[in-house]
Parts: C-alpha cells; sequence; structure tokens
C-alpha cells in the first residue's frame, strides 16, 4: 500500500508573529553582487541586528549634570555561529579574510529581513569532549543593518 505524504512549508504558518515568534529558519545569506544571495547552512545563533549612537558629551562648567547627544551610530562586528558540517564550512572559506565587501541578508522566519554590507573572517570554535564542532563568521559591517519588514520584504 503507497502512502501519500502532504509535505507543508511551515514559514507560511509563521506569517502571523503577533503573539511572538521562534527563531527557528532563521537563515544567512551572503551575496558577491548584491543580486544571487547563497545561504550559509548550519546557522546557530544570530547576533543582536542594529547599532548604537555613540554619546557627545556637550556639558559645559555651568551644567549641574553631564549632558549628552546622540552622535554617529555605531555597528558592533556582527559574529554569527554555525554548527560544522564539512560543506558549510568550506563555502564560508571562500572568501574568508580577503577584505572585500559582500552583501549580506539574515531573513527570519516570518519573511522580515536586515540587509548589511561587510567583510568577514571565519574562525573555529573550541572543541571539546561530547561537544559539536562549531564555527563563527565575525562580519565587519560598513553599511546598515537596513530592516524590512515581512510585508516589505516579501519576494525579496
Amino acid at each position: 500500500m503507497k502512502k501519500n505524504l502532504t509535505v507543508f512549508d511551515l514559514q507560511l504558518f509563521a506569517a502571523d508573529a503577533s503573539a511572538g515568534l521562534a527563531g527557528t529558519g532563521t537563515k544567512l545569506e551572503m551575496s558577491v553582487d548584491g543580486t544571487k544571495f547563497d545561504e550559509i547552512g548550519g546557522i546557530k545563533t544570530v547576533p543582536d541586528m542594529g547599532s548604537d549612537p555613540e554619546n557627545i558629551d556637550v556639558t559645559d562648567l555651568s551644567d549641574t549634570k553631564k549632558k549628552s547627544v546622540p552622535g554617529i551610530e555605531n555597528t558592533s562586528t556582527l559574529a554569527f555561529t554555525f554548527v560544522y558540517k564539512g560543506s558549510n564550512f568550506a563555502t564560508a572559506l571562500t572568501h574568508n579574510g580577503d577584505n572585500k565587501q559582500y552583501k549580506w541578508k539574515v531573513t527570519y522566519p516570518d519573511g522580515m529581513t536586515a540587509s548589511f554590507t561587510g567583510s568577514y573572517t571565519v574562525k573555529m570554535g573550541n572543541v571539546a569532549v561530547n561537544g559539536a564542532l562549531e564555527y563563527t563568521i565575525s562580519i565587519i559591517v560598513s553599511d546598515g543593518p537596513d530592516f524590512a519588514t515581512a510585508s516589505s520584504s516579501a519576494g525579496a
């Protein structure tokens, strides 16, 4: 007897994030020119995304409390952790440390994206008894990240 199996795209059920959203299905993609993005599989952690403004001290001697105004936004180096699976590590090493600027895109389960530009390096993680091999891709961001909501990034 042959069984008919129905295949579901579980991401279709993630469209309503009003009650919150699990990170399952989040992916990191890279592009040389910004047109064709290739996923780097095995992602385990995604860092905090966004930037914080530097504080500019505008306190003068007549002030009794320190005063600051926001300055230029400072984006940290983004460190993504991956489970080592051989082929994904080989893909990551392709442009490791060449100091060229690549386009990157993080896509969250509901379709929201964070896009940015930067060069990267790859670092192998520590190895422990009964532990999975991991590596880190650290991206020095030169532009972005820019966020697009799920509805505005559909089809991107």
